[in-house]
């Protein structure tokens, strides 16, 4: 009884503390510590090992969803063997996020469908992982809430949401050749790119070429400036291959 009594008085104490990992099981490791002997710290250090565990997976999932990144794509996944223009090695050694702690930027470069996005989406994925503060974002969608912010007067409010993050993936930039017909968008590009220069990690994904970025922007003058701080401290990574999507909607349709 008198057990039972302080068993009771545990599981109030852990609806207290919001342990709730520990009180859905503590019954069960209570019965089989005293089945096995097990000694109080072991079964106490058990106990707060799944309590850890738990709370570090919500952080986790509480970083993807700030992250508001749209598919959780895995360096597990990616088929090195088939675009073999990659260096795999290099790309490990990326996943450590060594960048990001020396706050270096990544330049992905190619034709579509060769990969760039999923390496970067992987990267920023294992960024979340190792708790670092994350966002995604296409260059068209940051554009066009930064061109919405100047209409409305919160330009200042909106540029913090891709400032603050350490590890910012700006993807698809030169993709939407809509943005081009706003000169002021060079600007905007600027603001974000001199904002982080040197003081967080920014990967960038893209399918033009540095000379190209004046016109998809609207200001060669501005953008010559923004490519100077993007490519300084920065990986670049071409990537000269085939479509992996081409590839595998040739593989659907072979004999049809």
């Amino acid at each position: 009884m008198k057990n039972m009594d302080a068993t009771a008085r545990i599981k109030d104490y852990l609806k207290t503390l919001r342990l709730k990992q520990i009180a859905g099981v503590l019954d069960e490791e209570l019965a089989t510590a005293a089945k096995e002997a097990t000694p109080c710290a072991d079964l106490l250090e058990r106990l707060l090992a799944m309590e850890a565990c738990a709370l570090t997976e919500r952080q986790i999932e509480r970083r993807i969803r700030e992250a508001r990144l749209p598919e959780r794509k895995l360096l597990a996944d990616f088929d090195f063997g088939f675009q073999s223009g990659i260096n795999k090695q290099q790309i490990m050694e990326l996943a450590t996020l060594g960048f990001a702690g020396r706050e270096q930027g990544i330049v992905l470069a190619g034709n579509s469908g060769t990969g760039k996005s999923h390496i970067a989406k992987a990267l920023l994925l294992i960024g979340c992982q190792k708790n670092f503060r994350c966002r995604y974002v296409t260059a068209s969608t940051m554009l066009r809430e930064l061109l919405a912010g100047l209409a409305d007067n919160t330009l200042e409010k909106k540029l913090k949401r891709f400032l603050a993050p350490e590890i910012l993936l700006i993807d698809e930039v030169g993709f939407d050749r809509l943005e081009q017909h706003d000169a002021r968008n060079a600007c905007l590009f600027h603001k974000v790119i001199d904002g982080r220069y040197c003081k967080g990690s920014t990967i960038v994904t893209t399918n033009i070429d540095f000379k190209e970025l004046g016109d998809y922007l609207g200001d060669p003058v501005i953008t010559v400036a923004t490519v100077d701080r993007l490519i300084h401290h920065s990986v670049i990574i071409n990537i000269q291959g085939p479509s992996w999507r081409l590839h595998e909607s040739q593989k659907l349709n072979v004999g049809k």
